[in-house]
């Protein structure tokens, strides 16, 4: 049986989220210098927080920010991700994590930035998962 915590969140949130949007979004775990050459960009981070049953149930806290080059158009986006995130990703198997109850607290919001040249809208979610059996 595999490790309470086994399961890599943010790496399968990226992959699965790259899935959804397909090539004309970069989806990622840090952003760099080269940001506003690669709009629309979703970042994925799992946050020190959450818990785990003892057992192998996982609950994760994952802020997930969109960066656009327009507030409607990252709001747009951040809407789409939350329903798939709320909707599509419970009950989902990859090759090594199954998904469960996916709530989001704070829902997605405009979040300050310090580049005006694009717009950040951002929530945070709690993901439960444990590794595929």
């Amino acid at each position: 049986m595999a490790a309470v915590g086994s399961v890599d969140v943010e790496l399968e949130l990226i992959q699965w989220l790259q899935a959804r949007t397909g090539p004309g979004v970069v989806v990622r775990d840090e952003v760099d210098n080269n940001l506003l050459d690669e709009l629309p960009t979703i970042q994925v981070q799992r946050l020190p927080a959450g818990g785990d049953d003892g057992i192998r149930l996982d609950r994760a806290l994952v802020d997930v920010d969109v960066y656009h080059s327009t507030r409607a158009a990252a709001i747009a986006l951040a809407a789409e991700v939350r329903g798939w995130l709320l909707v599509d990703l419970p009950g989902s198997v990859t090759a090594t994590a199954v998904f469960g109850r996916v709530t989001s607290s704070p829902p997605p919001a405009v979040r300050p930035y310090e580049n005006t040249a694009l717009r950040r809208v951002g929530a945070t979610y709690q993901i439960y998962s444990h590794p595929v059996s």
